[in-house]
């Protein structure tokens, strides 16, 4: 049995990590870290688990921690594990690390983007970028340190990533349209969070300037082996989970100066996706919606031509609570133990 410790439990995908892995046949939560409530029983927390989970909050003390489990889940906002992580920590236990700060290789872009000090840069480089699609084969039993990627960039990349990787796109005429619920906000007190300030209501923010953008880029970047920039603009729209992204590019003409058909695309997204479990890329004119996979840890991905202006309008949706963050993260915890892949992750999408 795999030993969890989770600090940041009582966030939002703290508590998407405990409902996950309650479920989990390899593994058991023996930590529930959380600042703000410790000594509390976490059931009081979240009414929800009120007679599944009896234990108490504990502190996010990560060195003590680290002796008493097998992997530790971060989910705490970026800046904390990278103040406090050590050598002496990492030789003793496995982290996936929820937050943003080992995502980004160059920890200048990380620090100017998020404008706060990397403390231990030294890290970065054995960080596995743990969108398991493409990075599966450097998960491995080795890997100490996994960069769990984040909500928006898990939908943006996986929904281009084909058409980039193939060389079909224009990446410098990429545009990146995201939709996202108010709990990637995550559950801190906000202003700009509270009901009447998000119902009915829809609002782009981050324009130009979200931190996922650099993210994006660079594993796309990694893709087409190019350098990628592109606009990636978030809105955020009146409902609890899901994400929503819609991207558009120019289309490459083929030798023949016609362009890709939707047959050659599909048929470039299946030769990425056809046997990922997690990934379903929809049959033709069925547009994604968020519903289809809230609670659940897919990725469902189509895509339109539009012969007029020559361009590809690729579409994605995934639950930002889930596959956007802690259904990824058992993912990867799954990887690194050698388990099956979708372990606990089995998870039917909820609807209506």
């Amino acid at each position: 049995m795999i030993k969890v410790g989770i600090i940041g439990a009582t966030g939002y995908a703290g508590g998407e990590l405990v409902r996950i892995l309650k479920n989990h046949r390899e593994a058991e939560i023996v930590w529930y870290g959380s600042k703000s409530y410790i000594d509390k029983r976490y059931s009081e927390v979240y009414q929800n688990m009120f007679q599944i989970v009896e234990d108490v909050c504990k502190d996010d003390n990560l060195a003590e921690l680290a002796d008493q489990v097998d992997v530790i889940f971060n989910a705490t906002p970026q800046g904390f594990l990278a103040g406090i992580l050590t050598e002496e920590i990492l030789s003793k236990v496995k982290i996936v690390d929820l937050s943003a700060d080992y995502r980004i290789k160059d920890v200048g872009v990380y620090e100017k983007w998020y404008s706060i000090e990397h403390k231990s840069p030294q890290f970065i480089p054995e960080a596995v970028y743990g969108l398991c699609e493409i990075n599966r084969r450097q998960i491995t039993a080795d890997t100490r340190l996994v960069a769990n990627p984040g909500c928006y960039t898990t939908c943006s990349i996986l929904t281009a990533y084909p058409l980039v990787k193939e060389g079909l796109i224009d990446v410098d005429t990429l545009i990146v349209d995201a939709k996202s619920g108010t709990s990637g906000a995550g559950r801190g007190a906000k202003v700009p969070n509270l009901y009447c300030e998000v119902n009915e209501n829809i609002k782009a923010y981050g324009v130009a300037s979200h931190r996922h953008t650099p993210e994006i880029e660079e594993q796309l970047g990694y893709a087409g082996n190019c350098t990628v920039t592109i606009n990636f603009t978030p809105h955020l729209v009146p409902m609890n989970r899901g994400i929503l992204v819609t991207e558009y590019a120019k289309l490459k003409r083929k030798p023949d100066g016609t362009l890709p058909t939707y047959e050659e695309i599909k048929a470039v997204y299946d030769k990425y996706y056809a046997k990922e479990r997690f990934v379903r890329v929809l049959e033709k004119g069925v547009c994604p919606e968020t519903k289809w996979v809230e609670g659940s840890n897919y990725v469902d991905i189509g895509f339109v031509i539009d012969e007029r202006t020559e361009r590809v309008i690729m579409m994605g949706a995934l639950d930002n609570l889930v596959k956007g963050a802690a259904g990824q993260a058992v993912q990867n915890m799954n990887l690194l133990f050698d388990l099956k892949e979708s372990e606990g992750l089995e998870l039917v999408p909820c609807f209506p």
